[in-house]
């Protein structure tokens, strides 16, 4: 929103030094409304002034060249060489002397000589001063202005340049902000001052709009839907003050009529649109156009419609349109349409005023690609009982500067509801605020200060009978923001400034941490990274597919659903890095995802993929790319997770679509199956265009960090070296061969106790020495005291114990 300073001056009295450019930008950042840049539209006619063309002559060595005597009311006339074609004797113009400096141009003025004709200075156009310009050619003020400055008088401030302009990041909650008059009442209240806003009024038929029943339900989403008809109108350029408010907000002049409703729009907030009636009329071929042909509803799928700028549009059910004998006159609060837009030759007009649900409006300019003032308003929301005042403001602007006469207004609201008065406590107000500044003390917010600030705001506050606060009734400008206690009481320190109230500390302090659970995923992460992966983050959009949950408003089309899968993205990437040349890929992501079941649940998982090799060397493989086997790769998840001591068992998996049914295992966290590591099918592969090796693995989040967070079992404990020796035995057993190690491993433990240290896994074998479907098996046990050396009968008691319940339990006979 850009806010011209001597407007907002216009509109509301207060300390002269408070509403300087500097202290307001600070106060109003401080409130809420960001000021990212100060334009000073003076420097861009600084060193600039009005000038007399004395006399005009071709220049003799160049045939588009004009030699000029310019009188700037100085002892000595200046010879300027111009090479503009409207150019001539007798005219007043803008003068840029030898040492100015045209930011709009980026060009600093020096004597030169032009084709052999010293030229000391330039005579400007609009353009060349930061302004919009309708032809080419310099400036000519006995055209723009009333009355000329004297001559050497400086032309900024006939221009309008003598101004600054805010420029304010207008937040979601505010659409106030995005008009002159909620800008002025926020400043009044911010300094102290008066605004100065009145309401002009004016006598016009109000009847109910006739709409079909299919179209009063969409005016109902809205809430307010009306028309004043105006005749003997003259469309004619707009007045000077009103093109150059219209310039220093960033909108480009047109014609008075539709100047005047874009000021409206800047001045109150509400957008307005002007139908050139006679044109209406012309759709159904009558003389004057009828009331009962207007409506309102859904665009048909492919229906087509032209916008003021020219451009068509395929229209879909998703934008909302005015129409006319049920054929597209407007964006319903996004554009209008060129074939009903006013010209020179408009004598009556349609004004409509209305209020469009902001849902409608926002899908319907996202539907067509375009985003205008008026929906940037409409999408934040507007109040309804401001609707018929910007309307009477227009309709006075009209008579004034068009001759407009007023033939009747038609109107169709919602029933309005009664505003109900929010409560504010007054401890709870003074206990969330806490003190604020006084003198060189601080003390409690009084009741006079409170009531002050928020009548400031238009508020009305009623004291409650029981004297322990307030009933207020909020203005309907702030209705889309203030609609808790808690909202008030903002409202309170924003405006008295957050920087006035005393710092309090917790008492009593306490220490900060994080959770466990925290501790245990960050260290998770860090033992990832350790192990080689690095750590992805992508994007939590995804495109349509079978099953994912749809957003009710996705920001772009391509992206509008919610992911179910970390792997997806995951193995995109590894294929993209691939393809640009890099030799692996190896990568972890904990992320949310979204399922579509009943319950739409939400689960963290971590999900990660090994692609390709990432090593420094190939001196020990000959130069060729090794990347890492099936039980390397599970080695490095394996690595990281047992630094957080999460007991994880591997069982075999042959029915996961994207993984290879032979080297495929389900893991198993504290006896339940919590996710899935293995090697990407064959076929997957292929699609994907990744290696046959890639791997790729699932696990369940939340069940990992319960596991990790019993007993702090990551936690590191003292353990003394041993000082007796061990004594080491190999076992082989023959077993089925679907049992798995893991099985066999767990008896083996149990069953040694308490003088098994330690058993591991050295050999699998099947063979022809073994019947089929069985397989051999060794493990290297180690046993030791830590008190003593133990004796081989003590070791071979242990030993056999382990036997015995391998095979009592698993069926397993010892290898001969």
């Amino acid at each position: 929103m850009r806010v011209s300073l001597q407007w907002l001056q216009e509109l509301v009295t207060g300390p002269e030094q408070a509403l300087a450019p500097g202290p307001l930008a600070e106060r109003l950042s401080l409130a809420g409304f960001e000021v990212d840049a100060i334009e000073d539209l003076a420097a861009q006619a600084g060193g600039v002034v009005v000038g007399f063309v004395r006399e005009r002559q071709a220049h003799p060595n160049a045939d588009k060249l004009s030699v000029c005597l310019v009188d700037i009311g100085a002892a000595e006339t200046l010879q300027i060489v111009c090479g503009a074609a409207n150019v001539r004797a007798g005219i007043h113009v803008p003068v840029a002397l030898v040492g100015a400096t045209l930011p709009a141009v980026n060009l600093t003025i020096k004597p030169a000589e032009l084709r052999g004709v010293a030229s000391s200075g330039m005579i400007c156009s609009l353009a060349e001063l930061g302004q919009t310009a309708e032809g080419e050619g310099i400036a000519i003020l006995d055209e723009l202005l009333e009355q000329v400055p004297p001559l050497g008088a400086a032309v900024g401030p006939s221009l309008g340049l003598d101004d600054q302009v805010l420029e304010l990041a207008i937040t979601a909650n505010r659409p106030d902000g995005l008009s002159m008059q909620g800008i002025a009442r926020e400043v009044a209240a911010l300094v102290g001052g008066q605004t100065q806003i009145k309401a002009p009024e004016i006598a016009a038929t109000s009847q109910p709009l006739p709409l079909s029943a299919s179209d009063r339900v969409a005016v109902e989403a809205g809430g307010l839907f009306s028309i004043t008809a105006l005749d003997g109108l003259k469309v004619a350029p707009s007045p000077l003050w009103l093109h150059q408010r219209l310039q220093k907000a960033g909108i480009r002049p047109i014609n008075n009529i539709v100047d005047i409703t874009n000021l409206v729009m800047l001045e109150t907030g509400q957008p307005l649109h002007a139908f050139d009636s006679k044109r209406l009329a012309v759709i159904d071929g009558d003389s004057e156009p009828q009331l009962a042909s207007l409506g309102l509803r859904q665009a048909l799928d492919g229906e087509e419609f032209t916008s003021l700028d020219a451009t068509e549009h395929k229209l879909s059910p998703e934008a909302l349109v005015v129409t006319y004998s049920n054929r597209p006159i407007a964006l319903a609060g996004v554009m209008g349409g060129a074939d009903e837009a006013v010209n020179e030759a408009t004598t009556s007009i349609w004004l409509e005023a209305a209020v469009f649900a902001p849902q409608a409006v926002r899908r319907s300019a996202r539907s067509v690609g375009l985003r205008t003032e008026a929906s940037s308003r409409f999408e934040k929301g507007l109040p309804r009982e401001a609707t018929l005042a910007a309307a009477d403001r227009a309709v006075a602007l009209l008579k004034q500067h068009c001759a407009a006469n007023v033939s009747g207004r038609w109107l169709h609201k919602r029933a309005e509801q009664p505003i109900e008065p929010l409560q504010l406590r007054r401890d709870a107000l003074l206990n969330l605020l806490g003190p604020v500044e006084d003198g060189e003390d601080y003390s409690d917010l009084s009741d006079d200060r409170i009531v002050q600030t928020l009548t400031a705001l238009g508020c009305q506050l009623a004291e409650e009978i029981d004297g322990e606060g307030w009933l207020v009734t909020v203005p309907p400008s702030r209705l889309m923001d203030l609609q808790r206690e808690v909202d008030l009481i903002e409202e309170v320190a924003r405006l008295v400034g957050y920087d006035h109230f005393a710092c309090h500390l917790p008492d009593p302090l306490e220490p900060g941490g994080l959770t466990p659970a925290q501790q245990v995923e960050r260290r998770l992460r860090r033992q990832l990274c350790a192990a080689g992966l690095q750590e992805a983050c992508s994007f939590s959009l995804v495109p349509a597919a079978a099953g994912r949950i749809p957003l009710a408003n996705p920001l772009l089309a391509d992206y509008g659903y919610l992911r179910d899968n970390l792997h997806g993205e995951l193995l995109g990437a590894a294929r993209r890095n691939l393809q640009s040349g890099q030799p692996g890929f190896w990568a972890f992501e904990i992320g949310q995802v979204f399922s579509s079941d009943a319950a739409r649940s939400a689960r963290q998982l971590l999900a990660g993929v090994i692609c390709g090799e990432r090593r420094g060397e190939r001196w020990s493989s000959s130069g060729k790319p090794q990347p890492p086997s099936y039980h390397q790769a599970r080695g490095l998840l394996q690595q990281a997770l047992a630094a957080l001591a999460i007991p994880i068992e591997d069982r075999p998996l042959t029915q996961h679509p994207l993984l290879h049914p032979g080297r495929a295992a389900q893991l198993v966290v504290e006896g339940r199956p919590q996710g899935w590591f293995g090697q990407l099918h064959p076929e997957q592969a292929e699609k994907l265009d990744l290696p046959q090796t890639s791997i790729i693995f699932e696990l369940e989040l939340d069940a990992l960090l319960i596991a990790a967070t019993r007993r702090n079992r990551w936690q590191p404990a003292f353990a003394p070296y041993a000082t007796v020796p061990a004594s080491e035995r190999d076992l082989a057993v023959v077993v089925a061969a679907s049992t798995n190690s893991a099985e066999l491993l767990q008896v083996i433990r149990k069953a040694g106790k308490p003088l098994l240290e330690h058993a591991e896994l050295v050999d699998r074998y099947e063979g022809g020495q073994l019947a089929a479907g069985q397989c051999s098996q060794a493990f290297r046990l180690r046993y030791r005291d830590a008190s003593r050396t133990l004796t081989d009968e003590e070791v071979e008691a242990a030993h056999s114990s382990i036997r015995a319940a391998l095979e009592k339990q698993l069926g397993a006979l010892l290898r001969s």
